[in-house]
């Protein structure tokens, strides 16, 4: 047996295991365009008896759907920004820069991961009411501009990796820290980028309890909390409401293999060095 190949069960055993996880998406895509008849006769049939593709406009017009994808990808696109600018500016500093304290600080903010969200909720509701941002998208946007300590732990790793002899030839030239940040560690640090902006697109899209708490104006509700509503309004309409899930599924599927060779090289290069 050669040792540097995985055994054959080992495949068998991942398809089987991709076969298991992709079951309930199959499954809801196929719910999606059943007829509501079926879903009730015989509604463990796996294949539809009428491919109901109607159901999907039906669905967009039976709420809002525009207005809360326009949302989204407004609270997406803020985040993402927000995020990779705070926290590729703080883990260039624990990265690149030598101060006094710097790794006790860093680890107080890695300790911060161990705080659930639930236990800065109340507080950061507090704050953002007395700043005026209630049931603003701002509410949602403007806390990924201080950031995130799993990211910064990220791209710090990723930046280590970067050889130091390269921002030593840039500070010989004249270039200042902020050039070396902007003009060298960015440029080279794509896929520790492209990592963090995926997770944090993917946790925007999906984040409920954020718009739960800071909106209550129906025309700033993202996806993720517009479809709570429509569960809440058409319970009984299993076929509407699988077409719903499916159209706010698809695109995080979608984005996942489009990017996934960028997002397993960040993960696989952002851990090398300590």
């Amino acid at each position: 047996m050669r040792l540097d190949r995985p055994p054959r069960f080992a495949y068998v055993a991942l398809a089987l295991l991709a076969i298991v996880f992709a079951t309930p998406l199959v499954w809801m895509v196929l719910t999606s365009v059943k007829p509501p008849e079926q879903l009730v006769s015989r509604p463990h049939q796996v294949l539809p008896d009428q491919w109901r593709w109607d159901n999907y406009p039906q669905a967009v017009s039976s709420m809002p759907y525009y207005r809360y994808l326009r949302n989204s990808l407004l609270l997406c696109a803020g985040s993402v920004a927000g995020t990779l600018l705070s926290c590729s500016l703080v883990a260039y500093g624990f990265a690149r820069l030598n101060w006094p304290g710097r790794d006790l600080v860093f680890g107080l903010v890695i300790a911060t991961m161990l705080l659930p969200w639930h236990a800065t909720m109340i507080p950061r509701f507090l704050l953002l009411r007395e700043l005026g941002l209630y049931n603003t998208l701002w509410a949602l946007v403007l806390p990924t501009f201080l950031g995130e300590a799993f990211y910064i732990f990220l791209l710090r790793q990723f930046f280590l990796t970067i050889p130091s002899e390269l921002a030593d030839a840039a500070r010989l030239d004249g270039c200042s820290e902020w050039g070396i940040y902007w003009r060298i560690v960015l440029p080279l640090s794509r896929p520790a980028l492209a990592t963090v902006a995926l997770l944090q697109f993917v946790a925007a899209w999906n984040d409920y309890g954020g718009p739960l708490l800071y909106l209550s104006d129906p025309e700033k509700f993202p996806l993720s909390y517009g479809l709570e509503q429509f569960v809440s309004a058409y319970s009984s309409e299993t076929h509407l409401l699988m077409a719903a899930s499916v159209l706010f599924t698809v695109p995080m599927v979608l984005l996942f293999f489009l990017t996934q060779k960028t997002f397993i090289r960040g993960i696989a290069t952002s851990g090398i060095k300590g």
